[in-house]
């Protein structure tokens, strides 16, 4: 029987993916405005900038493991406990303005002082423009009470809480929030679904796990023998070797799997 549910939050719930592009869309015509460039291809270049530049960094083996992507990079403050995230915090101001600047300068402008403005913004701009699907709230609401519900997401403290501060309306749904930048490993290690295993004082044939990763959520869920629910909104094609137990396009259809359940 299921007691619980474990739920990942960045693309799960919220609509991670949506807020970053239009906080590029809204920089990028910001951009525009200021000197001649087409903004489509200005955040292709910014990404490409960004994500080599992320991986260049000597904290990038501990970001990959935490899970933090470059884009969390463009706009996170990292202030977290730990030696690893008190030197993010040193490298990410210069890694903005750097992945905007060699942004401008890949679409033919050369311009230092337009690419700190821009890297000032693009993190306004994301928290402006917070996105959670359009049945996340209502599906939360039929399951509360019901089972227990955790949250269990990847990436740094700081920015986790922040994407929930920002909508507020989420985390009052949660017995516990596990963040894995505090837990000190991410998913998919099992250690961090033991440990919210242990939070709910339940065994792992007593919960399910909802996510939209293959390679995180269901890889994890799989390795500690939890039930998993892969949301695959974007038709994303299959792994041959992580399978899901379930697979949904819609958070409305879990209802039906734990009815059967």
């Amino acid at each position: 029987m299921v007691k619980a549910i474990i739920f990942d939050l960045d693309d799960t719930l919220l609509w991670d993916k949506k807020s970053v592009e239009t906080a590029f869309q809204v920089t990028c015509q910001l951009a525009a405005k200021k000197v001649s460039i087409d903004p489509i291809q200005l955040e292709e270049a910014v990404r490409t900038e960004a994500s080599e530049l992320y991986a260049s960094f000597e904290t990038y083996p501990f970001t990959k493991m935490i899970g933090i992507n470059p884009f969390e990079g463009l706009w996170g403050t990292f202030d977290d406990e730990g030696e690893l995230f008190q030197k993010m915090k040193t490298i990410v101001p210069a890694y903005r303005r750097e992945a905007w600047t060699k942004g401008l300068l890949r679409v033919g402008i050369d311009d230092i002082e337009l690419g700190k403005q821009l890297a000032d913004h693009f993190p306004l701009a994301r928290k402006a423009h917070p996105f959670l699907y359009k049945e996340t709230i209502q599906v939360l609401d039929r399951l509360k009470g019901l089972y227990q519900l955790v949250l269990l997401t990847n990436g740094s403290p700081s920015l986790q809480k922040t994407k929930l501060e920002i909508t507020a309306e989420l985390a009052p749904y949660f017995t516990h929030i596990v963040i894995s930048g505090t837990f000190g490993k991410g998913k998919p290690d099992p250690g961090i679904f033991q440990f919210a295993l242990s939070q709910c004082n339940l065994q792992a044939d007593e919960v399910i796990m909802v996510g939209d990763n293959l390679m995180t959520d269901i890889l994890g869920a799989s390795r500690t023998g939890i039930r998993s629910v892969w949301i695959n909104r974007e038709q994303k094609l299959p792994d041959k070797d992580i399978k899901p137990t379930y697979e949904i396009t819609n958070l409305e259809e879990l209802f039906p799997i734990l009815e059967d359940l």
